[in-house]
């Protein structure tokens, strides 16, 4: 084992970044030292690469500024400035890498939203609340019977 692979192991993934693909809508908190002073900035777009490769993985999020000037920014998963990331909506596209959205503008540089993450965070929150529901039954119950004993 080589002294990179070594270091590759010893790296812990970024636990404030959730799993997200090309296409979708993120919001990236990135901390930013100015002098002595250290503060977030929000970054918002569309996840158009996702590039992975251990160490080295690493992600582009472009938005269209002012002017409809597109700006792009490639962050480094595991780099200690991220802070957190949000994943605003999902997308349906059929490609891995979205260069083609660099040429469009407008209504043409739409994504379709893909409903099924929709569903399955809406299912998720849904057997979260059953779940939580069953543990109070449960902690009552049990309430009860030690009561009687």
């Amino acid at each position: 084992m080589n002294l990179v692979e070594s270091i590759e192991k010893s790296l812990k993934k970024n636990d404030k970044i959730p799993p997200m693909r090309s296409g979708d809508t993120v919001r990236v908190h990135q901390k930013i030292v100015e002098g002595d002073k250290e503060r977030i900035q929000v970054f918002q777009g569309t996840v158009i690469r996702m590039r992975r490769g251990g160490m080295n993985s690493n992600f582009t999020v472009r938005r269209i500024a002012s002017n409809n000037i597109g700006v792009e920014r490639t962050y480094l998963t595991y780099s200690p400035r991220i802070d957190k990331v949000e994943v605003i909506r999902h997308a349906k596209v059929r490609r891995a890498q979205l260069y083609y959205f660099r040429d469009l503008q407008g209504k043409s540089a739409r994504l379709k939203e893909d409903r099924t993450e929709q569903q399955k965070a809406s299912a998720a929150k849904a057997a979260a609340k059953v779940a939580t529901a069953t543990a109070a039954a449960a902690a009552t119950a049990a309430a009860a019977t030690a009561a009687q004993v």
